[in-house]
């Protein structure tokens, strides 16, 4: 369904940075991570970003930092079903503080973000892990947690979400100060 191996290319994949998006008087900023050709897994390409590239993102609940993220209509791609979909990637800090945040896929669209909260993922220190992390997004709301709706009366369902999502992603969620350092990805994959 989705292969991102970054050995030519972002391939799309931006971080987001609130505050500026506030400056820029509601626009959303995104900002491209860095690209390189060599040091991913098997020394192939990967893309990193740190903290000059993104910031917390306040309306979110609890507040968030979106490191990495992509939208569909950034790659030519209509909203993706994602219910039951299988997910494997690489992460990697180096010398990433997460100030007790852990790291969350997430999924966006139809006026909501949902992170899959039950399954914190792990981001090797220094060097690839030696196996991806893997997991399945399940269609029950009671593994995931809503951190925004455009409409907190009438908040979307996980399940139109999944169905339809937009933009997907990975999170740092419950620092007490801004995580800091260089987040890294390789080798992401989308299959059902």
């Amino acid at each position: 369904m989705i292969r991102n191996s970054f050995d030519s290319s972002t391939e799309a994949w931006c971080s987001y940075d609130y505050h500026w998006s506030i400056v820029a008087k509601g626009r959303n900023i995104f900002i491209m991570p860095a690209w390189e050709r060599a040091g991913g897994v098997n020394d192939s390409g990967y893309i990193w970003c740190d903290e000059a590239q993104w910031s917390a993102d306040t309306p979110e609940s609890p507040i968030s930092v979106l490191p990495l993220l992509v939208y569909c209509h950034w790659t030519g791609s209509e909203p993706l079903d994602l219910r039951g979909a299988e997910v494997s990637v690489y992460l990697r800090g180096d010398e990433l503080q997460l100030h007790g945040a852990q790291c969350y896929f997430w999924v966006h669209g139809a006026g909501g973000r949902w992170h899959f909260a039950s399954h914190p993922l792990t981001v090797s220190e220094g060097e690839w892990a030696a196996r991806p992390n893997v997991f399945t997004l399940l269609n029950d709301e009671a593994l995931w947690h809503r951190s925004w709706s455009s409409d907190p009366s009438n908040p979307p369902a996980l399940s139109d979400l999944l169905t339809r999502a937009y933009s997907y992603g990975f999170s740092f969620v419950g620092f007490d100060q801004e995580p800091r350092g260089r987040f890294c990805m390789d080798e992401f994959t989308v299959q059902k």
